[in-house]
C-alpha cells in the first residue's frame, strides 16, 4: 500500500530543513484562513448539522459524522479560496526538490533550469519552469463532486467511509499530475499508468484528504503530501530503471525515459 508513502513524506519534510521555508512563506496566510474559516463553521453550523444528522442516526454518530461534514465543508473552501489559487507553485517546488535530492533531477531538465552548481541544497538547485508547471490541476469538477459527496455523511457508520473512498478514488491520481507532465504522457497513457494502481492512487487520495481535514495543519499537510508524491514517483522510476537495466544488461542512460509506463 501507499500509505507508508504519506508517512515517509510527513517524515521527510520534517527532517530536511531546506523544505521549511517553502512552509514558512505560506504558513500566517493559511493559518489565519483557515482559522476564520473553521471557526465561522463550528460556531454557526456545526450544531444544526448535528441536529439534522441526529434525527436520521443515534446522537453519537451524529456527532462524530457532524464533525467530518464540517471538516469536509471547511477543507473543500479553504481549497477553493486558498490553495488553488496560491499553493500550486510550492508544491511544484517541494516535489521537484525531493526528486532532486533523490536522483531523479533528469526528469526534470526539460521542464526548469537547474542550477549545476548547488550540490546541497535542492531547493536553490531549482530555476525557473521553462514550461507550464503545474502540481495538480484546479478542478471545478473535483469541487463539485466533493461537495456533491458531502452528503454521504449523512448514512450511518458506513457513509464517512464511503466519503473518503469516493473522493480518494478522484483525487489520488491527481497528486501524480506532476509526474505525468514530466514524463509526457498522453491521455491513453496516463489512464493505462493510473489503471494498474488504481487501489493504491485511491489510498493516497484518501489519506491525504484525511491530512486536510484536520484544522490548522491543512497547508502542513498539503506540502508533506508532494513530498511524499515525489518519494513514491523515485521509487517507482528507481523499480523502472532496475528493470530496464536487467533488460539491456548494462547501465540505462537517457534512453529508458521513453519508456511509457
Amino acid at each position: 500500500m501507499t500509505a507508508h508513502f504519506q508517512t515517509q513524506g510527513i517524515i521527510y519534510f520534517l527532517s530536511h530543513p531546506y523544505l521549511w521555508p517553502l512552509f514558512r512563506a505560506r504558513l500566517l496566510p493559511i493559518v489565519l484562513l483557515s482559522g476564520f474559516i473553521y471557526t465561522i463553521l463550528f460556531l454557526f453550523t456545526y450544531l444544526p448539522q448535528v441536529a439534522f444528522l441526529a434525527l436520521f442516526q443515534g446522537l453519537t454518530s451524529a456527532f462524530i459524522n457532524g464533525t467530518f461534514l464540517v471538516l469536509g465543508e471547511g477543507a473543500a473552501i479553504v481549497a477553493l479560496l486558498f490553495e488553488a489559487f496560491f499553493v500550486d507553485e510550492t508544491l511544484v517546488d517541494v516535489f521537484d526538490a525531493v526528486l532532486v535530492s533523490k536522483g531523479s533531477e533528469y526528469l526534470l531538465v526539460e521542464s526548469r533550469t537547474l542550477h549545476p552548481d548547488e550540490t546541497t541544497n535542492p531547493v536553490r538547485k531549482l530555476g525557473k519552469p521553462t514550461r507550464s508547471a503545474v502540481y495538480s490541476p484546479f478542478s471545478i469538477r473535483q469541487i463539485v463532486e466533493f461537495v456533491v459527496l458531502l452528503p454521504l455523511n449523512f448514512v450511518p457508520v458506513a457513509g464517512t467511509p464511503m466519503f473518503l473512498f469516493l473522493t480518494g478514488y478522484r483525487a489520488g491520481p491527481l497528486h501524480h499530475w506532476r509526474y505525468f507532465s514530466l514524463r509526457d504522457f498522453s491521455k491513453k497513457e496516463r489512464k493505462a499508468f493510473v489503471a494498474k494502481r488504481t487501489l493504491r492512487y485511491t489510498w493516497f487520495g484518501a489519506v491525504a484528504l484525511i491530512l486536510q481535514l484536520i484544522p490548522m495543519f491543512s497547508m502542513f499537510f498539503l506540502l508533506t503530501t508532494a513530498a511524499g508524491s515525489a518519494l513514491w514517483v523515485a521509487d517507482i522510476e528507481k523499480r523502472r530503471r532496475e528493470a530496464a537495466e536487467r533488460v539491456t544488461s548494462r547501465p540505462v542512460g537517457e534512453e529508458y525515459r521513453d519508456n511509457p509506463v
